[in-house]
């Protein structure tokens, strides 16, 4: 009985080691070679944010105290898209969903699992902009302070405008989320922009006043520009 009970001890031990890594030789070769052990994998942090019926919304989130504001906008296909500001109401974190199946992204990417709770929602009702309205020309601010613009053609195209340095191009579609157009966007020059970003074009009264809003992103950088409508030069 003893024996039986010391080797009943010494398995235990033995399974204890194995689960906190406590492999042979072999096994942590085989990791260091990259042969594909479980132990050098690294898990991207997982993003969760409440989900909201269709419809585009106005929230708070963080310390009910001093909240995050941001807007909200979710599609029936499932798309989701929310855009946090900071204390100067520019848009400093996008968390998007391209379908109910799908995982949530956030830009910046968190360096922790992030659970966005929302505090507050308020149903919004918004007019989905049209691109042939839209036409004219737009100036917007970049992160340097500086000055750039750019004009929308009545088939959605964003084409570079007259000023020197920054050059602002990109395209406008349809968009499953409610109250904004599609937006593909690339710059060049311009101060604080990624080269290329997707997101959406919104007119929001919120935003007056300034006639339309770009948010978008690359996947690392948001983008927020207000822009304002002025006379072609």
């Amino acid at each position: 009985m003893h024996g039986f009970k010391q080797a009943a001890v010494l398995g235990t031990v033995a399974v204890m080691l194995a689960a906190c890594g406590g492999g042979s030789d072999n096994e942590s070769s085989a990791g260091s070679s990259g042969g594909g052990g479980g132990a050098s994998a690294t898990l991207s942090p997982k993003v969760t944010v409440d989900d909201l019926a269709t419809g585009a919304y106005a929230v708070s989130t963080g310390d009910a105290d001093k909240p995050t504001v941001g807007r909200y906008y979710s599609g029936a296909d499932g798309r989701r898209l929310l855009a946090l500001e900071d204390g100067n109401a520019a848009v400093n974190r996008m968390l998007r969903r391209t379908d109910a199946a799908a995982s949530w992204v956030a830009v910046p990417a968190p360096a922790a699992d992030l659970n966005v709770a929302l505090l507050r929602n308020q149903a919004r009702t918004l007019a989905t902009p049209a691109a042939a309205a839209l036409a004219g020309r737009y100036v917007v601010r970049l992160a340097n302070g500086s000055a750039a613009d750019f004009v929308i053609s009545a088939d959605g195209a964003i084409k570079a405008g007259t000023l020197g340095g920054c050059q602002l191009t990109g395209a406008l579609g349809a968009s499953a989320l409610p109250g904004t157009l599609s937006l593909k966007l690339q710059s060049s020059g311009c101060a604080g922009l990624p080269a290329s970003a997707s997101g959406v074009l919104v007119t929001d009264t919120l935003d007056a006043p300034a006639s339309l809003r770009l948010l978008a992103d690359d996947g690392g950088t948001t983008v927020d520009l207000r822009g304002y409508a002025e006379p072609a030069a």
